[in-house]
This record gives C-alpha cells, sequence and structure tokens, in this order.
C-alpha cells in the first residue's frame, strides 16, 4: 500500500475478480474489521490467499454484539379518577364532590398524551452549538467504500452526545479505528453509531429514551481531532448506511 491508495482502486487496477470486497475479502485479517481503514506500507494479497503481515484488528460491534429484539413501547396508562376520601361531617353537600372527583377522567385524552410523546420522539445527537464537519458521501481515498459513511460534527472533547431517539444499546465499548463506540438499535428498526468518545454513559442491553446521554465527544481512535462520527444504517453491518441528516430531518430534528 502506498499514500492514496484504497480498496477500490487497487482493484480496478489489479483487475481483481469480484472487485474490492473480493480484495477486502481475502485480506480480511490484514486490514481488519473496517475496510474504510487501510493505510500505506500495508501488505494486500492479490492472488486469492489472505495477508498474514498485519495484526489482527478488534471485531467490529456489529459481528460482536448481537442485536437485542426491539423492546415493545409502552403503552400509556389511561388515568384513573381520584378515589374520594372520606372526611369529616361537613355542611356541604356530597354529590358536588362526587362530580369533581369525576372530573379527572372526563378531562383525560390518550390520544393527546400519545401526540406530546411522539413530538419529543427524537432528537439532535449534539447540542445546537455543534456544527457540521465532513458531510456524507464525501469522496475520498482514506475510505475503502470510496466516501465517507457518516457525518461528522465538530464538537469539543468533553461535549454531551444524546440518544437521537428511544432504542437498545447493542454496543458499547473500543470499536478500533471508531475508539470508543456505542452502537443504539433504535425502535424504528434503523442504527444509531457514535464514535470517537472520550467516555461512555450506557452499557450493552440498556434502553435509553430519546435525548438521554449515551456518553462524552473525544478523539479516540483514528482521528485527527475532537469530533463526532455519526452514522445511521438499516442494519448492523458496515455499508448499510444512509443519509443521517435526512433521516434525522425526516424526524422533525433541526440539523444544520
Amino acid at each position: 500500500m502506498k499514500a492514496g491508495d484504497y480498496l477500490a482502486k487497487i482493484a480496478e487496477t489489479e483487475h481483481v475478480d469480484g472487485g474490492w470486497k473480493q480484495l477486502y475479502a481475502d485480506n480480511r485479517e490484514a486490514v481488519g474489521a473496517d475496510p474504510a481503514l487501510i493505510h500505506p506500507g500495508l501488505k494486500l494479497s492479490l492472488d486469492g490467499e489472505a495477508a498474514k503481515s498485519a495484526p489482527k484488528q478488534s471485531s467490529s460491534p456489529e459481528q460482536s454484539t448481537p442485536a437485542p429484539a426491539k423492546p415493545a413501547a409502552p403503552k400509556p396508562a389511561a388515568p384513573k379518577p381520584a378515589a374520594p376520601k372520606p372526611a369529616a361531617p361537613k355542611p356541604a353537600a356530597p354529590k358536588p364532590a362526587a362530580k369533581a372527583a369525576e372530573q379527572p377522567a372526563e378531562q383525560s385524552s390518550p390520544d393527546t398524551t400519545a401526540q406530546n410523546a411522539n413530538a419529543s420522539a427524537y432528537s439532535s445527537p449534539v447540542p445546537s452549538a455543534g456544527s457540521l464537519g465532513t458531510a456524507y458521501k464525501v469522496a475520498g481515498g482514506m475510505w475503502s467504500s470510496g466516501y465517507h459513511t457518516g457525518v461528522d460534527f465538530s464538537i469539543p472533547t468533553g461535549t454531551s452526545l444524546k440518544a437521537v431517539g428511544a432504542g437498545t444499546v447493542v454496543s458499547a465499548g473500543w470499536g478500533g479505528a471508531y475508539g470508543n463506540q456505542v452502537v443504539i438499535k433504535l425502535n424504528d428498526g434503523y442504527y444509531a453509531q457514535y464514535a470517537h468518545l472520550s467516555s461512555l454513559s450506557v452499557s450493552a442491553g440498556q434502553t435509553v429514551t430519546a435525548g438521554q446521554q449515551v456518553g462524552l465527544s473525544g478523539a479516540t481512535g483514528n482521528v485527527t481531532g475532537p469530533h463526532l462520527h455519526f452514522e445511521i444504517r438499516t442494519s448492523p453491518n458496515y455499508g448499510s448506511d444512509v443519509d443521517p441528516v435526512s433521516y434525522l430531518r425526516s424526524k422533525g430534528v433541526s440539523i444544520g
């Protein structure tokens, strides 16, 4: 490998059958769990025999931790009328008091409760002060897929990071090139990934709500400075990414 090389380019130049994906499969032990993180000096095999010289990277969180089943959304309990309490004998007639006790049940509305819950169901992963850095699908030779699979938010180390929606944490820990990371399976089936964290606030298997802190931003893993790398995926697998900014905007979150 030399500066500027990436798997798609090498596969095309060397006429590798199966393209960069086959080249990555033949050299997975040398490249590691993330095909985007190749570097100058890395030796690759072009004849189908896996290269063995590079150290094995830790497996990706999507492979090491199975995604737990989607939790059932809690049903809002119907408000119950307050039970009338026995009181000391008073001149007032008991009938008006009975009517007053029934009023809360008449005023309650499950539909209104559901609407309020939906209005706050999604949140920005960073405070409003965070600015967009490298955008989604920016082309570049440093990524084996040929483009940036997420979006970067330029924020200082120690910034509080929030769950964009309710869901279950499927991975929380070291993610190799991603550094300290948190992956959440959201209740709508998508996966939200937070990378390069300085510290974690949640653990695998924990349920979270929108706006709940999941960690603090940092510069762990392969980075050039502190920021949040944020991805939205349709599955736990690398390459199933979608535009995270468009996703959040579709949920009513203001970004950028």
